[in-house]
């Protein structure tokens, strides 16, 4: 069974830092494009960082750029977010997701409504970032 794990959510303050894991299982991570969302309260879903299949191409969301940085270790198939210099609009529930397109384009990264290739897509985790 093909599927994606986050981990690595939790309780920061303000200017602090974490670092999110996307497990994969069932595939190997290598041979696919893979995104970060992210759902606030009352938000919609945003992209926040991708990293194409040759791990040669990232991109980030304007809100992410500076501060975030995506990675992948191919030994444990599994994709990182770090997030440095948290701020309280960073709380959310973060995803990770297949991204056959992430490669596609040099712009900002986003969540394209249109698309329904997003294939598999992990249960997220939490991160709060409050004093």
């Amino acid at each position: 069974q093909l599927q994606l794990v986050e981990s690595g959510g939790g309780l920061v303050q303000p200017g602090g830092s974490l670092r999110l894991s996307c497990s994969a299982s069932g595939f190997t991570l290598d041979y696919y494009g893979i995104g970060w969302f992210r759902q606030g309260p009352g938000t919609e879903r945003e992209g926040v960082a991708c990293m194409d299949s040759s791990g040669l191409i990232t991109r980030y969301a304007d809100s992410a750029k500076g501060r975030f940085t995506i990675s992948r270790d191919s030994a444990k198939n599994t994709v990182y977010l770090q997030m440095n210099s948290l701020k309280p609009e960073d709380t959310a529930v973060y995803y990770c997701a297949t991204d056959p397109y992430c490669g596609y384009s040099r712009g900002s990264y986003y969540y394209d409504f249109g698309r329904e290739d997003y294939d598999y897509w992990g249960q997220g985790t939490r991160v709060t970032v409050s004093s």
